[in-house]
């Protein structure tokens, strides 16, 4: 018999929805089976992570066939195997889409994490979930009920929210939750985000072949289900392909109200995306200048700091920042640069040039008038890359700040107040590399 607690717990959850008759377990295993077939099609970030092997042994397990399967034996097994893998697959954006999808499936069908992992041999059937409540006419708006607006669901009463600033340009530059300014390396893919409500990944790739610059070429954002306000939805995004809708071509997040709880908004074909998530008070901005993306989001703190129990959150880049050991002296870089006069030479291509410490100055200087950080990461983006399109990356990601922060005063970053900037001791080989070109051609080279 089941307990009163577990039987509260059989309504209905947000996550991933399982259609027709609730309680059947060869309905859930068989959607189950085609996640793990679905999520055996991510890419993964890492070579040891082992996730695919999870799905493999869940599509050939035993429970999943013959007369006594068993839902939540089979689901158990499954979370056990993707669990084991958390340490080599954190930063995976595979393991974390697979490890949510079963537990949402869990909740649905009232599965606990620890039981049986063998069917048994009889089955008391799961009670029919309760009516949902009737929403009042108060209640129901044109952007659909009070709990798919985030200011509108806190308690009366309460003070306004406070929204914070997350920010992703350049080669790369970022900008945390806690007003951190770090230039990092972070080649290949990085958590920009995970909480309870979306995750976000980016890659970044070098700016030539052979470069030691960096910045991003893709990007992938996961929006999970929300109660009735939305369904999961992912957008993804890549050099010269910025979509104007989620990647199942929806531009709203599935809203049975018809409210715009979630939804994307094209601004510049090809250049400018804004994803809009009221549910959590979440505003979200992509770009594409030159060949690269750009990042910015506004988001409640609450929802920041709305973390899953277990996971590393210092992966988390706008979090956390970067780790200490992909971090850049940049201190040390202006003040080397500084007193080179040389040229630095990149390979030729479209929108490159060579520039000088005192020329990239000038450049910027044109789009970025205030010497904060965001000018002195596009002079060091224009002596890393020789790309004069970075010029209007930093640009574009001060816009974004005036945009989305809610403390004009905090807008400008400078040195003295951006510590973490320079928290790595040890010299990143960019910064070696632009040292050694600049004070190389300072010293030893005769104009022509």
């Amino acid at each position: 018999m089941q307990s009163q607690r577990e039987r509260s717990e059989a309504r209905p959850r947000a996550g991933w929805m399982v259609m027709g008759e609730r309680g059947r377990p060869s309905s859930v295993l068989e959607v189950c089976r085609v996640l793990a077939v679905l999520f055996s099609l991510f890419p993964s970030v890492s070579l040891q992570c082992k996730i695919q092997k999870c799905n493999t042994e869940y599509l050939t397990s035993p429970l999943n066939s013959g007369p006594e399967k068993d839902t939540c034996a089979a689901l158990r097994v499954y979370y056990s195997c993707v669990v084991r893998t958390t340490r080599s697959c954190r930063g995976d954006l595979s393991y974390h889409a697979t490890k949510h999808g079963i537990e949402d499936l869990m909740k649905q069908n009232n599965c606990s994490k620890d039981g049986p992992t063998s069917p048994p041999r009889a089955r008391t059937p799961l009670p029919p979930p309760p009516l949902p409540p009737v929403l009042t006419d108060s209640q129901e708006r044109s952007d659909g009920p009070e709990v798919c607006h985030y200011e509108r669901s806190l308690p009366r009463n309460t003070a306004s929210p406070n929204y914070t600033h997350c920010g992703f340009f350049g080669d790369p530059h970022l900008r945390t939750f806690g007003d951190d300014f770090q230039t990092c390396r972070v080649e290949g893919s990085w958590p920009l985000i995970h909480n309870k409500f979306l995750s976000v990944q980016v890659t970044n790739s070098p700016v030539l072949p052979g470069s030691m610059a960096t910045a991003t070429s893709k990007l992938t954002i996961i929006f999970r289900s929300f109660q009735k306000c939305v369904e999961q939805k992912t957008y993804h995004a890549e050099t010269d392909e910025l979509p104007a809708a989620f990647a199942d071509g929806s531009k709203n997040g599935g809203d049975p109200n018809g409210g715009n709880t979630l939804r994307v908004v094209e601004k510049v074909p090809g250049q400018h995306v804004e994803i809009q998530a009221r549910y959590i008070g979440t505003t979200i901005v992509v770009r594409q200048v030159g060949r690269y993306l750009t990042f910015a989001v506004r988001m409640p703190e609450e929802v920041v700091n709305s973390v899953e129990e277990g996971d590393n959150q210092d992966l988390y880049l706008c979090l956390h920042g970067c780790p200490s050991n992909q971090r850049i002296d940049f201190r040390n870089f202006k003040a080397g640069a500084a007193e080179a006069h040389g040229t630095v030479r990149t390979r030729s291509g479209a929108g490159t040039h060579g520039f000088t410490y005192q020329s990239a100055k000038a450049k910027c200087k044109e789009r970025l008038p205030v010497e904060d950080l965001y000018f002195q990461s596009c002079v060091f983006d224009l002596l890393s890359s020789g790309d004069i399109n970075f010029t209007m990356a930093a640009y574009y990601a001060f816009e974004d700040v005036k945009m989305l922060h809610s403390n004009s005063k905090r807008y400008h970053i400078y040195e003295n107040n951006a510590l973490s900037a320079a928290a790595n001791p040890h010299k990143d080989p960019r910064v070696v590399f632009l040292l050694a070109v600049l004070l190389w051609t300072a010293c030893c080279t005769v104009p022509l």
